[in-house]
């Protein structure tokens, strides 16, 4: 039986935004023998590591280092809630790893739907300064043990596709150690899990996984960790066309995380199969949310030109749903990207707010006949 066979969203969390309270009600409930609070955020929330499997493989992994980045959160619930119907899948997988999964390590940002904390700090370049108790905690959880992986789970925002016609709906990383990006044997174990997983996945999602750069950042957090001799492994959720809810992209990071947990238990630390990592194609940034094309502006000289729009994502206070606000990018000529949605507005007239598109604005216009 395949996983995918199996997959079952949990019906718990439908939205993509999960409240804080919610999941650690949820996490109490039902798996409050397997979960342990390892500390407190800034605004004095629990922060949880479940805690599961018998065997001799050590894999850490966290969810919601940038609050505004569930589909992690969601996946390690989906997986579980998955495993539950196979009884002898779970058993095989958790037989041969030992997972320490810790959940929304950024709960304040969470539920404020920010990727910054309380206190404004981005917890992937907080590394050396540790100037946020979250990452403490992390880090912490890290030294507590020999581990034998990390998986490091992001999201990533639209802009990335694997082609430039395809949107990047999963991207995975081996971390570089040093600037010169040397491909080391703890870089080999984690490209030959990604391979792993790949083989899986591509024909899911055909054209749909990408690489993500490999640039060394000296402050982030899977760099400080491969480059102190754990193999980390980056994922990075991203779009699926029309599913700005990220339903699809769930699941196929739910399975995903499946198959690198699967991947591990079974290489144990070999690095056969690490060159197909290289038949990944890399992360394009192509394109915008919208591109209103050939725009006649609404003034006294005739201005054509095209207006480029993205969504970014903002909770409303006391709401527990997303709002995607348009935000104007680029006026102009923006021929060097594509929009998941192009809009041509020959013959109408773009009727704005302003006299002139603001860049960074808020989009306040019609288009008229």
């Amino acid at each position: 039986m395949n996983f995918e066979q199996i997959y079952s969203p949990s019906p718990d969390f439908s939205n993509r935004y999960i409240s804080p309270e919610k999941l650690f009600s949820y996490l109490q409930t039902n798996l409050g023998d397997y979960i342990q609070e390892i500390g407190k955020s800034y605004l004095n929330k629990p922060i949880y590591q479940l805690s599961i499997g018998s065997g001799n493989i050590q894999v850490l992994a966290w969810s919601q280092m940038h609050g505004n980045e569930s589909n992690a959160t969601h996946a390690m619930i989906d997986l579980l809630t998955s495993l539950d119907k196979a009884p002898e899948m779970k058993e095989d997988l958790f037989s041969k790893i030992r997972l320490d999964f810790i959940f929304m390590l950024n709960p304040d940002g969470s539920e404020r739907w920010t990727r910054l904390n309380a206190t404004d700090i981005d917890l992937n370049r907080d590394f050396h300064n540790e100037a946020s108790k979250e990452i403490k905690f992390l880090k912490n959880a890290a030294s507590s043990k020999k581990y034998d992986y990390a998986l490091n789970l992001h999201e990533q925002r639209t802009i990335f596709t694997t082609d430039g016609i395809h949107p990047a709906t999963l991207s995975f990383l081996a971390p570089s150690e040093n600037v010169e990006r040397t491909v080391t044997e703890n870089r080999k174990k984690c490209m030959a899990v990604i391979g792993n997983v790949y083989n899986h996945l591509k024909e899911m999602i055909p054209d749909q996984i990408g690489r993500y750069s490999d640039e060394f950042y000296p402050t982030s957090t899977g760099d400080n960790f491969i480059k102190a001799g754990m193999p980390t492994i980056l994922f990075e959720g991203g779009h699926f066309v029309n599913d700005y809810t990220r339903k699809g992209t769930r699941k196929y990071y739910t399975i995903a995380l499946y198959y690198a947990l699967k991947a591990i238990s079974e290489l144990n630390s070999d690095t056969t199969g690490w060159e197909t990592y290289l038949e990944i194609p890399e992360n394009k940034e192509t394109h915008y949310d919208i591109i209103y094309r050939n725009v006649k502006l609404n003034t006294e000289h005739e201005c054509i030109l095209d207006i480029a729009v993205q969504y970014r994502e903002m909770k409303e206070e006391g709401k527990g749903e997303i709002s995607f606000i348009p935000f104007v990018m680029e006026a102009g000529d923006v021929k060097k990207r594509k929009g998941w949605l192009e809009v041509d507005c020959t013959g109408k007239k773009f009727v704005s707010a302003n006299k002139y598109p603001k860049l960074d604005a808020v989009v306040d216009f019609t288009i008229e006949d």
